[in-house]
């Protein structure tokens, strides 16, 4: 019994402190020159208002998702032809939408890297095209949009150029968004595409801003950043309401997970970096593209900087009372965007080399002292991850690795705790954790 249980704890120790070498691979292959350069290109088309020039190749909404375009698919041709480029689109209407100056097209750009083994899943890594100034109705004036969103933008085409390197088992797609800034109409369209098309999305990581380290607080950090996730979905059942009450779970939901997720994985391949996850869909009273998924269902998180500047936030270009006004090229903080792109990189990586999360987690264990845990097996998983935590733990704290499909944990009550169950590859990357959606009696 002694062997038994010294070969549980090393084989418990030794999954839990394996890491692959490709991720490493894929930070450092991620470039702040050429991150820069999109950023510069992208502020050149003068102004990418949803409801600018369509027509010119040099300015507006047209010449610039054109652009995006094309950078795609020099990435799809550099790797064989490994990315579907397209345009996803619908019409919105003035009629419909006070923010909306007149009837157009709100286009996307989507870059699709279909899995080997499961091309129906999706990880998604989003940016806006589009940008704003002080008046969003106003879409002739000059709006370069550096950090809100050619960065976010720049960093999705760069972490296509280092992905498509690689073959994953599950889809990554790459997107630009529009209309972001005039009711999140890009990605209320997507989602809803998505749910028509049947995608299983793991998860969505919406870019706003990702290159900013100087806030209009005075702090000055290009270490932090901040991952925003609402706690449960929006779109949840009063059944499932009822059933928190009593077993928990009040931030547990997919989002909340998605975010411990990139937390966890940041921590252990870029230690450097200190990922802050903000208990919140958004800041407060805002709103952003990963929003639209999550009203549908899916999994969705928004990665940004940590220090804001709003005097370069949906402003026209001017000075007053001594204060540069503008979201302009030279004030964006290209290592800083290269990793949060970095950050976004790896995360799509681990995802889509991980196998499925169980569908189905059981837990039981009232008035015992043990837990009791059966999850539904999961194709290509080596084996499990149980993760537990206190129950005022932003993060999941424990874990034990397991090769079948239930488990006790002797000596653990299950009051005092929450529990979720991971699966995981042959080659370590696991899924998101699954926290416990049904009852053991």
């Amino acid at each position: 019994m002694k062997k038994i249980v010294l070969l549980l704890l090393f084989i418990t120790v030794s999954i839990s402190a394996q890491t692959d070498a490709k991720i490493y691979d894929i930070i450092n292959a991620v470039s702040a020159e050429r991150i820069k350069a999109d950023v510069k290109t992208l502020t050149e088309f003068g102004t990418r208002n949803t409801f600018s020039d369509t027509i010119s190749n040099t300015r507006g909404i047209g010449a610039a998702r054109r652009w995006i375009k094309s950078e795609f698919e020099t990435i799809s041709k550099a790797c064989n032809n490994c990315i579907d480029v397209s345009y996803q689109k619908d019409f919105v209407t003035k009629k419909a939408n006070r923010r909306v100056p007149h009837d157009a097209w709100v286009v996307n750009v989507v870059a699709i890297q279909k899995g080997t083994r499961y091309p129906n899943k999706y990880v998604i890594m989003s940016g806006d095209i589009d940008s704003r100034a002080s008046d969003t109705m106003d879409f002739t004036t000059d709006a370069p949009g550096a950090n809100d969103n050619a960065s976010g933008m720049a960093g999705t085409i760069e972490a296509a150029r280092v992905l498509s390197n690689y073959k994953f088992e599950s889809s990554i797609i790459y997107v630009g968004l529009s209309g972001e800034e005039q009711g999140l109409f890009g990605g209320a369209g997507l989602a809803k595409y998505a749910k028509d098309k049947g995608w299983d999305i793991i998860g969505v990581l919406n870019n706003d801003m990702i290159g900013n380290i100087k806030g209009v607080d005075g702090v000055i950090d290009n270490r932090s950043f901040r991952i925003f996730s609402e706690p449960v979905p929006a779109n949840e059942t009063e059944s499932e309401r009822n059933r928190r009450r009593f077993y928990g779970g009040e931030v547990d939901g997919i989002s909340r997970q998605l975010a411990r997720y990139i937390h966890k994985n940041v921590q252990t391949y870029m230690p450097e970096m200190n990922p802050m996850m903000i208990y919140r869909l958004d800041r407060f009273g805002r709103g952003g593209h990963h929003r639209p998924f999550n009203d549908l269902g899916f999994a969705g998180i928004r990665i940004m900087e940590a220090h804001e500047n709003y005097t370069q936030q949906h402003q026209d270009i001017r000075t007053e009372n001594g204060i540069a006004y503008g979201d302009t090229f030279e004030k964006v903080n290209f290592p800083y965007a290269k990793k949060l792109t970095a950050v976004n990189a790896i995360n799509l990586a681990s995802l889509a080399w991980a196998p499925a999360a169980p569908k189905e987690v059981f837990i039981g264990g009232i008035v015992e002292a043990n837990v009791k845990l059966k999850w539904s097996k999961v194709a290509g998983a080596k084996g499990y991850k149980i993760y537990w935590r206190d129950t005022t733990s932003p993060t999941w704290d424990h874990a034990r690795y397991i090769e079948a499909t239930e488990f006790t944990l002797d000596g653990i009550v299950i009051d005092n705790f929450f529990f979720g169950v991971a699966a995981v590859g042959e080659n370590g990357h696991e899924s998101v954790v699954v926290f416990p959606n049904k009852i053991l009696r």
